[in-house]
């Protein structure tokens, strides 16, 4: 299975009024609502795409170290390139599906509102959490009828 992954709105809430906590490797610490539901549904074999404004901040070894550190032990890391274009998260997502086969069970979970534009074929395979909860219990029910429909 793969995970196309947010993280800003996703794994951390992203209250206007409240400055993240950071931990000691410089990057916000993960809800922990959030780090419960994405332990979840991670395997072995889960690879997780990195959609995040932050993806190319940090090479996959430190991105393993970082989730690592918030409880989560992700084995496959990958990331979208490098957003030098200034492309909306839909047109990221959809070039990189135009460019990429990909026969496996996926799913995104993101809290950009222009996902809602995804083709259909995408779109279906959407979590979209509200930007000041992020990802939380009331998504489980509705990542688990996905992945069953799949």
């Amino acid at each position: 299975m793969m995970i196309f992954l947010d993280i800003d709105g996703v794994l951390v809430p992203a209250k206007s009024w409240e400055k993240p906590r950071l931990l000691d490797d410089g990057f916000p610490e993960f809800s922990s609502a959030a780090t419960r539901v994405l332990s979840l549904i991670i395997s072995e074999n889960t690879k997780v795409m990195l959609t995040t404004s932050h993806k190319s901040s940090f090479t996959i070894p430190q991105w393993k170290r970082i989730f690592s550190k918030r409880g989560l032990n992700i084995h496959k890391i990958g990331k979208l390139k490098e957003n030098k274009s200034l492309l909306s998260r839909k047109d990221e997502i959809t070039n990189w599906f135009l460019s990429n086969k990909i026969d496996d069970t996926f799913i995104i979970i993101d809290d950009d509102k222009s996902l809602n534009a995804l083709p259909q074929n995408l779109k279906k395979h959407l979590i979209l959490t509200s930007p000041m909860i992020g990802l939380d219990e009331r998504h489980s029910d509705e990542i688990n009828n996905l992945l069953r429909k799949v």
